[in-house]
């Protein structure tokens, strides 16, 4: 089996017509049906079932195109990541992250890696869900979410569990407490983010359904800045990590909640079985340093 015949499997997947498909690859169609064919023999099951209204994938198909999808995406990367090391002579490392794993020892690991000679460092705000793809099509090295993901070409890491904490309003009747489910559940709610789920958002109504609290939702925010912009308006409260606070904001107060279980992991994610890279190998002892510093309470 070679690239091309990954190709053509995905462009008539798409079109669901040989003869759009064979006309987008610039060939006839007899010579691309037969190497369809030929690829349906040495996978060993059929990918599409024609009808005669056309082309329609299989349950097998439907598998075989994510993968296919997936491994031409890791080629194009490798293949463009190679041409860039060629011409700049550096080493590309890419970190994806949610936004609300920022405000803490990120940062510090991004300016440690910035400051290496030989590293192009790419940065990529990224859902979890989405970091797992990212790794897996090789635009990331490394990322940092909050959800458990269960996926066998990704290994996750726990680096520590963070606190959640209330964000107020200035002048909020529960400014100055340390407030319990129950009392935050009296105010009206703001979520963060609202897509794509499952989320934070998810773990922050999971907290208060698993104490049987009611909660009303009363606006959804794509970024914790515009949660936070909503919370200082009055329009309600939210509960985010406890880095956020490192960031000021007028108008907003920070609590500690009552009950300190309550807490988000910070999670980082790196492709499974892999070989670490001399970059890697420094990058995983940097994020060692920092999340230690994290554990003791020494910020950086």
């Amino acid at each position: 089996m070679e690239l091309r015949h990954l190709r053509y499997f995905c462009v008539v997947a798409e079109e669901l017509n040989f003869t759009c498909a064979a006309e987008r690859l610039h060939m006839s169609q007899p010579p691309l049906s037969r190497q369809i064919k030929q690829l349906e023999q040495e996978v060993g099951a059929e990918l599409f079932e024609r009808t005669s209204r056309g082309l329609r994938l299989t349950p097998s198909g439907v598998f075989f195109q994510q993968h296919a999808l997936q491994i031409l995406e890791k080629v194009d990367v490798t293949i463009e990541a190679t041409r860039h090391m060629a011409r700049s002579k550096r080493v590309l490392f890419g970190i994806g992250f949610v936004p609300s794993v920022f405000y803490g020892q990120l940062p510090m690991l991004v300016r440690d890696l910035r400051r290496m000679d030989n590293v192009e460092l790419t940065l990529a705000e990224l859902t979890t869900v989405q970091q797992i793809q990212a790794l897996k099509a090789g635009r990331i090295d490394m990322g940092f979410g909050r959800l458990r993901i269960d996926d066998p070409d990704v290994e996750q890491e726990i680096l520590f569990d963070e606190p959640l904490i209330a964000a107020l309003s200035s002048g909020h009747p529960l400014e100055g407490t340390t407030p319990s489910c129950e009392e935050l559940a009296r105010y009206p709610l703001i979520l963060f983010p609202a897509k794509p789920r499952p989320s934070l958002a998810d773990m922050v109504l999971g907290i208060f359904r698993r104490q049987r609290l009611k909660v009303e939702v009363v606006q959804e925010a794509n970024e914790v800045q515009t949660a936070l912009s909503l919370v200082a308006s009055g329009i309600g409260i939210t509960l985010v990590p406890e880095q956020v606070k490192r960031v000021q904001r007028d108008g907003i107060t920070y609590v500690a909640l009552a009950d300190k279980s309550i807490t988000a992991p910070v999670i980082c994610s790196r492709r499974r079985g892999e070989k670490p890279s001399p970059l890697m190998q420094e990058a995983n002892a940097i994020l060692e340093v920092l999340v230690e510093n994290r554990r003791t309470g020494r910020y950086p």
